[in-house]
């Protein structure tokens, strides 16, 4: 089969389309035939290599233990391992191929890839495979900070980054539960983002939303390009903080422990500060997530967004892409 191939870590031009062997399924596993996958930060992360810590958090020391980046993509079922309960061949899916944390390659770049079957869920017949193909691990993240009764109809959330893949499924989940919406991203990606129902949109660059008075019930901060003491007062006195954040592809951040020790900071202030939540353990099944995700696909209260979208043999391009900052919603690869 053919698959995008990581033999070290660098940048985007250490991947090369390739011919290699197709993966073999375990008992408990899928065999999909890719038919689309997305982009997303922790890509980058992995292919760079950066914060070193990922490697010793399972991608590999020296060089990527997984040599097939991606982890995000839908297919239709070729075969299954003899466990398997859930699905059939010629079923159509989407999800994860990894499980657990995402600074690991895990496949979905490819031809074909063995998934786990609790990664996948049924992709619904209302959206293409590039559309579901985009939702997985954005998805998830938006879901898992705005659970369903975190929000109650007519609060009021501003959604920092509203306009890349996780801010355009927050803004859409916000407005599902009811809430007020206020998007804040650059100025080419505000049409979008009022698109996907935010009832007000700020241009970053002409307005700190820290600044301007507003209060809102919630923060949902993406980029983490404001501090905790900046966004609380922009905060109700019961209002919650919930950061997203990454790297931003280098800029932030040590290259040893990325943004790690500024989560750590927050976890440790929450127990004096109200506004920030508490550390959770527990979390819904990924496979419980995922349903969920296709249920909202199915009825239409999730709808992905595509920036763009790039064949298998133009992944560098789609990573240089993503980490310009001017995707709005998602990149997808077309296999």
């Amino acid at each position: 089969m053919k698959a995008v191939v990581q033999d070290a870590y660098g940048s985007p031009e250490v991947l090369e389309l390739r011919e290699i062997d197709k993966p073999v399924v375990k008992e408990d596993e899928v065999l999909v035939r890719v038919r689309a996958a997305s982009v997303h930060p922790d890509v980058w992360h992995v292919v760079s290599g950066r914060p070193y810590v990922l490697r010793l958090m399972g991608a590999g020391l020296l060089r990527p233990r997984n040599r097939v980046p991606g982890t995000d993509m839908a297919g239709s079922v070729e075969s299954v391992g003899k466990n398997v309960t859930r699905f059939q061949p010629g079923d159509e899916v989407f999800g994860e191929t990894i499980h657990g944390n995402q600074w690991r390659n895990g496949g979905a770049f490819a031809e074909y890839v063995s998934v786990s079957q609790d990664a996948l869920a049924s992709k619904p017949g209302n959206v293409t495979f590039e559309q579901a193909a985009a939702v997985p691990t954005s998805g998830l993240i938006a879901l898992q900070n705005l659970p369903e009764g975190r929000l109650r109809p007519g609060q009021s959330v501003l959604i920092n980054g509203a306009g890349g893949g996780v801010g355009s499924f927050a803004v859409q989940l916000a407005k599902a539960y009811g809430a007020t919406v206020t998007g804040v991203d650059d100025k080419a990606k505000l049409d979008m983002v009022r698109s996907l129902g935010a009832d007000r949109v700020i241009d970053h660059t002409r307005e700190d939303f820290t600044r301007s008075g507003e209060r809102y019930d919630l923060i949902f901060d993406i980029p983490g390009n404001h501090s905790f003491s900046d966004c609380r007062h922009a905060l109700m006195p019961e209002g919650t903080y919930l950061l997203i954040g990454h790297d931003r592809f280098g800029d932030v951040g040590g290259r040893w422990l990325g943004s790690l020790p500024h989560f750590f900071k927050l976890m440790a202030l929450s127990v004096f500060r109200r506004q920030l939540p508490k550390p959770n353990s527990s979390m819904p099944s990924r496979k419980d997530s995922m349903a969920v995700l296709a249920g909202l696909l199915e009825t239409g209260q999730l709808t992905p967004v595509i920036d763009r979208t790039y064949p298998l043999g133009e992944v560098p391009e789609a990573i240089r892409r993503l980490t310009g900052g001017r995707a709005q919603g998602k990149i997808v690869i077309t296999v």
